[in-house]
C-alpha cells in the first residue's frame, strides 16, 4: 500500500515564495503522474501542476510562469515551487500521484493536504 506525505506549506506575505513537497513511500511498482492540486468542493479538484513520465508538465493557467514542478524518480518525490505567490494562491494543497499497485493495476492516491496562505 502506498502513502503520500507533504510539507512545506505555510504563512507567506504576497510576492514571497514557498517550496511545497511530496514523497511517495510503501509498496509499490511504480508512478506515472503525480502533480499538486487544489480541492473546489468535495470530490472535484483544480489542477495546479503536474508531471508525468517525468518530463511532461502540465500548469493551469493562474500559475504559469510563477510555479515550477520538479520531480525525483529515485526517491519518488515531487515538488512545487511557488513564486510570486498571490492572496488568491491561499487554499489546501494536495499531492496527487497514479501509482502502479503490487497487484498490477493503477489506483490514485492522495496526500493529506498543506495550507498555504498569502496574505499581508
Amino acid at each position: 500500500q502506498a502513502q503520500l506525505v507533504e510539507s512545506g506549506g505555510g504563512w507567506v506575505e504576497p510576492g514571497g515564495s514557498l517550496r511545497l513537497s511530496c514523497a511517495a513511500s510503501g509498496s509499490f511498482v511504480s508512478i506515472d503522474a503525480m502533480g499538486w492540486y487544489r480541492q473546489l468542493r468535495v470530490k472535484e479538484w483544480d489542477l495546479v501542476a503536474s508531471v508525468s513520465g517525468g518530463i511532461n508538465t502540465n500548469y493551469a493557467e493562474s500559475v504559469k510562469g510563477r510555479f515550477t514542478i520538479s520531480r525525483d524518480n529515485a526517491k519518488n518525490t515531487v515538488d512545487l515551487q511557488m513564486n510570486s505567490l498571490k492572496p488568491e494562491d491561499t487554499d489546501v494543497y494536495y499531492c496527487y500521484a497514479r501509482i502502479e499497485t503490487m497487484e498490477g493495476y493503477y489506483s490514485d492516491y492522495w496526500g493529506q493536504g498543506t495550507r498555504v496562505t498569502v496574505s499581508s
